[in-house]
């Protein structure tokens, strides 16, 4: 009997999750500008912090402030961005000629060097290298400028934000008589946990950004690349994507350098700066900055990444980290959900260590407690 209700569970469960991943797929155009919103309140929610218990401001005026300068700093950074984007795709025809000219070059060498005929397959004469790459750099600055819409379009997102901002003592009592089994100091908890980790993720993720792109920016005036630091902060701002964002921002430096330089290995150059930069981050600068407080360990970072990109795309894997940082508080304290919590967290030394250097450890130590 117990047997046939734990699978009747576990079916129930599965089911519950499958309507759940459909539903916010289903409802992406809605879920989504509302998280954007939440993660970005609780970026801007210090600002309205000071100005109420600093400056003694009302709620409505603080809000509003705070909406203000959240404003007009995206939109500083997107203009910014969009406006040397702009001047790259509108010398993508320079840019695609060069590198037109720099293939050929190659596979002149290559033929040379293999000695192969002079009847190649690229002989075709519909095959034009110029359009093809240009056609490619097209398609890099409609990605990019899809990828910067993703927020600046969803136009919901101030409206959400300032009622979160100012409907939040609302919506706290509101969760209070929805978990009314639960105790106010307990949900409170629950709330307080959730916003610190964003928090900390928010302000650490901006430390980071700063230090990576200025370190971006230093190896490419190194290397002579043009626009350095434009292009060092871009690829330091596309952090938000973990571990793929660096891949992204390496490329458009590097096409610049193959266009612009008189040799491929600047090219290669820039790949290997921005690889050490994201080494040194990844090992040293992040674990720094933010230490514990996001504690969620690379193989579910990974996976989270996979599968919110499946469930929202690019906005998915900009969200998959807090949301996950969120879900592993909610299943730390959610009783029957702790075996989860603890699998998005990181790993001990202990899970990382054979069994006979365990027991190694282990005799150790009880030799010193006996001496």
């Amino acid at each position: 009997m117990d047997t046939k209700n734990h699978v009747s569970h576990s079916a129930l469960s599965l089911v519950s999750i499958i309507a759940v991943v459909f539903i916010l797929y289903v409802l992406k155009p809605f879920v989504v500008p509302i998280l954007f919103a939440i993660i970005m309140s609780v970026m801007v929610f210090p600002i309205q912090r000071f100005l109420e218990k600093k400056w003694r401001c009302n709620r409505l005026f603080a809000t509003l402030v705070s909406l203000l300068i959240l404003f007009f700093s995206t939109a500083l950074i997107f203009y910014l961005i969009s406006t040397r984007l702009m001047y790259f795709l509108d010398n993508s025809e320079v840019y695609s000629q060069k590198l037109g000219e720099l293939f050929n070059k190659s596979l002149n060498s290559l033929e040379r060097t293999f000695n192969i005929g002079t009847n190649r397959l690229f002989s075709d004469k519909e095959f034009q290298t110029e359009n093809i790459i240009k056609d490619n750099l097209d398609k890099i600055g409609i990605v990019l400028s899809e990828s910067g819409s993703l927020l600046s379009d969803l136009v919901l997102i101030p409206i959400y934000i300032f009622f979160f901002l100012y409907y939040r003592s609302f919506f706290r009592t509101f969760l209070y008589k929805v978990f009314k089994s639960k105790s106010k100091s307990f949900i409170n908890n629950i709330l307080n946990k959730v916003y610190h980790i964003q928090q900390s993720y928010l302000l650490g993720l901006l430390k980071v950004i700063i230090l990576v792109g200025c370190l971006n920016s230093l190896g490419l005036v190194f290397l002579g690349i043009s626009n350095p630091f434009f292009f060092g902060f871009l690829a330091a701002f596309l952090l938000l994507i973990p571990y793929i964002g660096v891949i992204i921002g390496s490329l458009l430096p590097a096409i610049i350098a193959l266009a612009t330089k008189d040799s491929a290995w600047y090219a290669f150059g820039v790949i290997a700066v921005f690889g050490f930069i994201q080494f040194i981050e990844g090992n040293f600068i992040t674990p720094k900055i933010t230490g514990s407080k996001v504690s969620v360990n690379a193989f579910v970072v990974i996976t989270s990444l996979i599968l919110f990109s499946m469930l929202w795309g690019i906005t998915g894997m900009i969200l998959a980290l807090p949301i996950t940082a969120t879900l592993k508080i909610l299943f730390d304290n959610t009783p029957g959900y702790e075996a989860y919590g603890f699998l998005i967290g990181e790993p001990v030394d202990k899970h990382l260590q054979s069994k006979a250097r365990l027991r190694l450890k282990s005799w150790k130590r009880n030799n010193k407690l006996k001496e």
